[in-house]
């Protein structure tokens, strides 16, 4: 089961959180079937909405990351709750697959330039959303600078995703999300800049069998740190089909005449994890009949 673990320095000055995102990562891939190169950027993305979301303080609240960008792989998205537990999809999951000369994945060309959405839902009032160009598209770039431009918060985000290259199969996926607080000070930042520094990436520290707790204290090395909290997340979608039953029931009845009598039913998949719902002419005489 994967974990995120947050974790604070004792003078409240650096917030850390970490995330071993793998089981997340692979079952997007296999429900997605996705390209190496698709795997590789949902599955940070996935990994970066899970350490955003369990930010948030509302058991309500939920949060959506999505990029839109000109590349191959078209929009993708990421939704996540205030568990960390998340689901995502993306619009092109068999992209082509190219790579840098080092051989890594080459996940920016895929993207390509757009935007980037964040939207923090708290369950009441009217969300919060920021827009912002992609940067770079490797995705952790572009969650840095979304939390520099919208939120004003000093933030290093790293995100790796390893993929088999004979399986073409996840098999490692985390995050690290370093936040400075306003109690940090000249010295605070330049030994955080120094752990960063001689930081391993993310998929390296897993492969070594570093835990996100390991994780967390290396990038606080040198400082005195509390465990905020830890707990298990999991790729998770809600669909059910007395969901896809309620949207249904609050159509205008018009459309609702239109679906029995030229499709003699309905059929809706859900783009999260692709489960079918389908609903017969009978069922939707009834709910018409309830309108």
């Amino acid at each position: 089961m994967d974990k995120i673990i947050r974790c604070i320095t004792t003078d409240g000055a650096v917030m850390v959180s970490a995330i071993d995102s793998t089981d997340i990562a692979y079952t997007a891939s296999v429900i997605h079937k996705t390209s190496p190169v698709a795997s590789a950027a949902l599955g940070r993305l996935l990994s970066a909405a899970s350490m955003m979301g369990a930010q948030l303080k509302s058991d309500r609240a939920t949060l959506n990351i999505r990029f839109e960008g000109d590349g191959e792989l078209g929009a993708f998205m990421a939704v996540a709750d205030s568990h960390g537990n998340v689901k995502g999809f993306v619009t092109n999951p068999d992209c082509e697959t190219t790579h840098y000369p080092n051989g890594k994945l080459n996940v920016a060309a895929a993207v390509g330039a757009g935007i980037v959405s964040v939207m923090k839902d708290f369950g009441e009032g009217e969300p919060y959303i920021g827009k912002i160009p992609i940067v770079s598209g490797e995705i952790a770039e572009d969650i840095t600078n979304y939390y520099a431009t919208s939120e004003q918060i000093p933030t290093v985000c790293a995100l790796g995703v390893l993929i088999d290259k004979a399986s073409a199969q996840v098999l490692l996926s985390g995050g690290l999300l370093i936040q400075l607080l306003p109690g940090a000070d000249d010295s605070t930042i330049d030994r955080i800049e120094a752990n960063v520094s001689k930081l391993d990436s993310v998929t390296t520290m897993l492969a070594k069998g570093m835990s996100a707790l390991d994780m967390c204290k290396a990038a606080l090395d040198g400082f005195e740190v509390e465990v905020l909290d830890e707990f298990e997340v999991k790729y998770v979608c809600g669909c059910s089909k007395e969901k896809i039953r309620s949207l249904i029931e609050a159509m205008p009845k018009e459309e609702i005449e239109e679906m029995i009598e030229q499709n003699h039913g309905a059929e809706a998949d859900c783009r999260f994890c692709n489960k079918h719902f389908s609903f017969s002419e009978d069922e939707l005489k009834t709910i018409l009949n309830k309108k």
